[in-house]
């Protein structure tokens, strides 16, 4: 199955005398039209579904773009500029004074004009370039946010000391899901890249062998296989940068099921090895699980 092709870059483009934050709902609304106008007038006429991904911070900008054939084939998608231009000033306009403005966002278009848009002020986006070390400074200072919604990543790269005048903090945790829909008939679906044959292996030991954070001592039935005796592991693993329960590493081994493409992405940015998780991100990750206020 064929992947993403390699992302466009270059700086963002908004427009110098225009102030961030100045975009209503209805002015988002409509860029976000104008993004999927734009879209359609550069897709071919055989598709199914088409999706792009920009993902920004300070200076630093790259946009990837794939469709869905009617085969289920994946193609990369060549964006004209005029997508770049309107996510940058998505961008801009959204910044809001106390929490910044998004990072990454995701546009969905299925045929024949439905969409959703995925926006993401939080977690670090999985980058195809790193961004040169002083575009994270340049986002606190070009997109301020208060010190509580600053995360994790973002103050340690940027350089920000917390309350306690270190440049540390606690990592902001991404959440990954084991399916992504369900059709009518309850059946759960996905939309996702296949896993490599060679890869399989690798990803599903690193799922396994993240530390565990919560475990139940039942299992839950295999929704792709009801039939069978209840199997699935009700568990919770960490690996410092993501959350993902232990039915991910069982339905990719049972099923072929693949994980998140942005969860395979970071996996295999590790060499498949599992770094060292300590006590506080393992309490952090709880707390995100249980939805308990962390302190």
């Amino acid at each position: 199955m064929s992947q993403p092709g390699p992302p466009e870059q270059g700086r963002p483009r908004t427009d110098p005398q225009e102030p961030p934050g100045t975009l209503d709902q209805t002015a988002q609304q409509n860029l976000i039209q104008q993004l999927g106008r734009a879209l359609l007038r550069s897709v071919p006429p055989a598709w199914n579904e088409v999706s792009v991904e920009y993902r920004a911070v300070g200076g630093h900008a790259e946009i990837a773009a794939q469709l869905v054939a009617p085969n289920g084939t994946l193609i990369p998608l060549t964006t004209p500029d005029e997508v770049r231009a309107l996510f940058s000033r998505l961008r801009h306009g959204m910044h809001e004074s106390e929490r910044g403005t998004w990072l990454s966002a995701i546009y969905r278009l299925r045929r024949p004009s439905s969409y959703s848009v995925d926006f993401n002020g939080d977690y670090e986006p999985t980058w195809q370039t790193p961004p040169p070390k002083d575009a994270f400074a340049e986002e606190l200072h070009h997109y301020p946010r208060t010190g509580e919604n600053i995360p994790g990543w973002l103050a340690q790269r940027a350089g920000v000391p917390d309350a306690s005048g270190s440049a540390t903090r606690a990592p902001a945790l991404r959440t990954a899901e084991v399916f992504d829909a369900v059709d009518q008939s309850g059946r759960p679906q996905t939309n996702r890249a296949e896993v490599n044959a060679a890869e399989l292996d690798g990803l599903a030991n690193y799922l396994d062998q993240a530390p565990l954070v919560l475990a139940a001592r039942s299992y839950d039935t295999d929704q792709l296989d009801p039939e069978q005796p209840a199997s699935v592991p009700l568990t919770f693993h960490t690996d410092g940068a993501w959350i993902w329960p232990g039915a991910v590493a069982y339905y990719l081994r049972k099923h072929g099921v693949p994980p998140e493409d942005e969860l395979v992405e970071h996996i295999r940015k590790t060499g498949f090895r599992v770094p060292e998780v300590d006590e506080h991100v393992r309490e952090l990750a709880v707390t995100v699980i249980t939805g308990e206020e962390h302190r």
